[in-house]
């Protein structure tokens, strides 16, 4: 699996996705961009953006709960920290797709890699 943890927004291209007004803050949001469903977040005004799937089994991560800046699996209990998507407790042991995400003019960006 390929883990965009480490993305420098410079090789990115971003896609707007929502207006802050649609994701306030404590909200979570789920969208597609190409072939990946992300799910994008609000803490605080911030927002962090990661791929919406566990690591450990598949399983969907958007009704995991949320605590500071980690999400948790609600299959197994395995945690992912949102700015990363590092692995923070077993089950998992791989992280998952953080991307770089951030808010211009009132609009939600989200980077993901450029092709080519």
């Amino acid at each position: 699996m390929y883990s965009y943890t480490n993305l420098n927004p410079a090789n990115c291209e971003f896609y707007e996705i929502a207006s802050v007004e649609d994701l306030p803050a404590g909200e979570r949001l789920i969208v597609q961009i190409d072939d990946q469903e992300i799910l994008v977040f609000n803490i605080a005004g911030e927002v962090f953006a990661i791929g919406n799937v566990c690591s450990h089994d598949s399983n969907p991560l958007d009704d995991g709960e949320l605590s500071d800046h980690e999400i948790m699996c609600v299959r197994h209990g395995a945690r992912f920290d949102l700015r990363t998507g590092e692995v923070r407790s077993l089950p998992a042991v791989i992280g998952i797709p953080a991307f770089p995400a951030r808010i211009v003019d009132g609009k939600i960006e989200i980077g993901l890699p450029m092709v080519g």
